[in-house]
């Protein structure tokens, strides 16, 4: 077996990744052609030693700078049970959006008090059922909700701990899609107008709320640095004056997460541990400069954590050529299991799964196999002549991906496989027929 390091495209591979004598690549020691002939496809493969090594170097980088720090996963970007049960074995905490992010979380007995609950429109549902649970936060993002939550949790004669959810007006300079800390976006009570201190007045007056921290997220994939100094500091000058004109105590105190991860070998994303620096360092100076005392820091890796330990794998089929315009070849996935590249323009590598060393190249647009123009996986890639029956694996798929998936044009959802020392386990099946026909009613009476 070819060693890591001489694999294609090994920046973005998993880092078990190799190639055997016969050009397969393989995966967690696990032969990926044999893989999509076990597993069928459209098939992601996410390689364990990846996913844990992600979430051990974000833990060790905050937690060696700022001791005090709380690493919690990004459900959004992906959840499963089995990924579920991992993230409780590594020790991390877990940030989910919706009731039933909040449902696999409960079926694996996440521990509720390290769960965070996010969200621009909790439903009186999901609420309830976070207060059920017990989960250990909310992050409340509007006035609605502070109103909402606080009846619900008077009702039970109880007091809901939340950290305030800010809109600090901070450009992260990310695709316009996937910005969160400006003030044109749905998220956060705005800073820069009043509206924040007016939020924070109310909830310090809530009996059914304790407020206990403030939280700002700017968006995802964020490359840069700067953004992050600017947040920590907008929101550590605002937490001061709160201290002083209302005596708010900031104990927790959460820059969000958005942190970035490259998904071709043209990019570059800062390691875990330059944006712990980033953060700490912003922190530490910023609690001196407005005489605070020192808060617990909670960061929100999503992306970071699954994005390059997953691998997605296509049987190519048919192939189109327009002479002198363009040829496109098709695989049997597409915008269906991965939306990102038709809904963010998002880029991907890929290689061959079956020929890894062919160093033959043509440039190709992959195109997917749903009744849209816009279903492209990846416009004029450089890749070797592909024919039908070839297995193309496409890196740095395990976020957002699955996560988005959906049955357009009745489609199956992909299987998902975990894979470790030459060993695959099957962590979420292909749906059927009959699994897209379920919850339809038929005959109607």
């Amino acid at each position: 077996m070819v060693r890591a390091t001489e694999v294609p495209l090994a920046d973005v591979l998993p880092v078990t990744a190799g190639v055997t004598e016969g050009g397969h690549l393989t995966l967690g020691g696990c032969d990926a052609v044999e893989l999509a002939g076990e597993f069928g496809t459209p098939l992601y493969v996410f390689d364990e030693e990846t996913l844990r090594g992600q979430c051990r170097a974000f833990q060790e980088a905050f937690q060696s700078r700022y001791h005090n720090s709380v690493v919690a996963y990004a459900a959004k970007a992906y959840l499963g049970r089995a990924l579920g049960g991992i993230i409780v074995q590594e020790g991390m905490s877990l940030d989910v959006v919706s009731g039933g992010e909040l449902a696999v979380a409960a079926s694996v007995n996440f521990p509720a008090e390290r769960m965070y609950f996010h969200g621009n429109n909790k439903s009186e549902q999901e609420l309830r059922e976070a207060l059920d649970y017990g989960v250990g936060r909310i992050v409340v993002d509007n006035f609605h909700e502070l109103h909402l939550l606080n009846g619900i949790a008077q009702g039970r004669g109880m007091r809901q701990k939340v950290l305030l959810r800010l809109s600090p007006g901070i450009d992260p300079h990310t695709h316009v899609k996937t910005t969160t800390g400006t003030l044109e976006n749905k998220f956060g009570i705005p800073l820069p107008t009043g509206q924040a201190e007016a939020a924070l007045r109310q909830a310090l007056e809530m009996p059914g709320l304790e407020l206990v921290g403030l939280h700002v997220h700017l968006g995802s994939p964020v490359f840069e640095l700067e953004p992050y100094s600017e947040a920590v500091d907008t929101v550590l000058e605002f937490a001061s004056k709160m201290r002083k004109q209302h005596g708010f105590e900031m104990a927790e105190f959460s820059p969000g997460g958005g942190f970035a991860v490259a998904y071709t070998p043209e990019q570059s994303a800062p390691e875990p541990a330059v944006y712990a620096e980033t953060i700490t360092s912003t922190l530490r100076g910023s609690l001196w400069r407005y005489e605070l005392a020192a808060p617990q820091l909670i960061v929100e890796p999503g992306r970071a954590i699954v994005a390059r330990a997953a691998v997605a794998l296509y049987t190519v089929g048919s192939s189109k050529e327009v002479p002198g315009v363009k040829t496109f070849v098709s695989v049997d996935g597409g915008m269906g299991d991965n939306v990102r590249p038709a809904l963010y323009e998002s880029r991907y590598s890929a290689l061959v799964a079956n020929r890894v060393n062919d160093e033959r190249r043509e440039t190709l647009t992959i195109a997917g196999k749903y009744c849209e123009s816009g279903d492209v996986l990846l416009p004029d890639a450089e890749l070797p002549p592909l024919d039908a029956g070839d297995i193309l694996a496409m890196p740095a798929a395990g976020a957002y991906a699955v996560a988005m998936a959906s049955n357009y044009n009745l489609s199956l959802r992909p299987a998902v496989v975990l894979v470790k020392d030459g060993q695959a386990k099957l962590m979420r099946r292909r749906e059927t027929y009959d699994d897209v026909m379920r919850a339809d009613v038929w005959p109607l009476e």
